[in-house]
C-alpha cells in the first residue's frame, strides 16, 4: 500500500504523474502497455492531466473499468468522458481504444467480447471511490464480489442508469498496479474503511485496492 496526500489542485497532476510512470515502465519492460480507466470527476481531471505528458500512446492499449450501459455519446458514458478528457487531446490510434459496447441489447454478450479484448494483467487500473464505498460498478453486496472466474460482468447499479458492465475482482486483484484517486470529505469514512478495517469486499468492494497507491486530498485523509 503507498499513500500519497496532497492538495486537492496538485491531485490530478500528481496522480497523472503516476499513471504515466507506470506505463513507461510496462513499455520499457514489456514493450506495450494497459490501461483501464474509470469514470467521475477526478478521474476526469487526471486524465486532462495526462493528456499533457510525454507518453507514447501508440503503444498503450486503452480499457475501461466499467460503463453504464448508454451509447458512446450519452452524457452518462465514461468513453465520452474519456474522449474529451483524453482521446481527443493525445494521438492514439483508434484500434489501442477497447470501448465497452454497453449500449448492445445483450449485456452479458457485450460483457463476454470485452473480456476477450483485455490482457492476461492490466498493466495500470485507475479507480475511483464512492461513498457507498464502492468502485468500479462493483456496488456493496453485489453478487458480482463473488465472481473469481470471468473478467467482466453485466451489473446493476444503486443509482441511474443501473445497467453496467464492470470489471470483476479477478481483473481487479491481477492487475500490476491499482491507483486509487479519492478527494472530498465525502469520500474520508469510506476511504477511511478501505484502508484501516478488516477486508470485507462484499460491505467495501475498493477494498480490493486495498494494495494499490492511493493520491489523496486532504479532506479524503482526514479521517485515517
Amino acid at each position: 500500500m503507498e499513500r500519497i496526500v496532497c492538495d486537492s489542485k496538485e491531485l490530478p497532476g500528481r496522480a497523472a504523474a503516476r499513471i504515466a510512470l507506470e506505463l513507461t515502465k510496462a513499455l520499457d519492460e514489456r514493450g506495450r502497455a494497459s490501461l483501464a480507466l474509470a469514470g467521475g470527476t477526478t478521474p476526469k481531471a487526471t486524465y486532462e492531466a495526462l493528456a499533457g505528458l510525454p507518453l507514447d500512446w501508440s503503444k498503450v492499449d486503452v480499457f475501461f473499468g466499467d460503463e453504464r450501459c448508454v451509447p458512446a455519446d450519452h452524457e452518462d458514458s465514461n468513453y465520452r468522458m474519456a474522449k474529451a478528457a483524453l482521446f481527443d487531446r493525445i494521438t492514439i490510434p483508434s484500434e489501442r481504444i477497447h470501448r465497452m459496447q454497453g449500449e448492445l441489447a445483450d449485456h452479458d454478450a457485450a460483457a463476454r467480447a470485452y473480456e476477450k479484448e483485455l490482457p492476461d494483467q492490466l498493466d495500470v487500473v485507475v479507480l475511483g471511490i464512492g461513498e457507498d464505498a464502492h468502485t468500479a460498478s462493483l456496488f456493496p453486496g453485489a453478487a458480482a464480489l463473488s465472481e473469481n472466474v470471468r473478467l467482466v460482468l453485466p451489473v446493476v447499479g444503486p443509482k441511474p442508469p443501473p445497467q453496467r458492465l464492470s470489471l470483476t475482482p479477478p481483473a481487479l486483484r491481477s492487475a500490476r498496479k491499482c491507483i486509487v484517486l479519492s478527494s472530498g470529505a465525502g469520500k474520508a469514512e469510506p476511504t477511511r474503511r478501505a484502508l484501516q478495517d478488516p477486508i470485507d469486499i462484499v460491505s467495501a468492494p475498493i477494498q480490493l485496492a486495498r494494495e494499490g497507491v492511493w493520491f489523496l486530498d486532504a479532506a479524503a485523509a482526514s479521517k485515517l
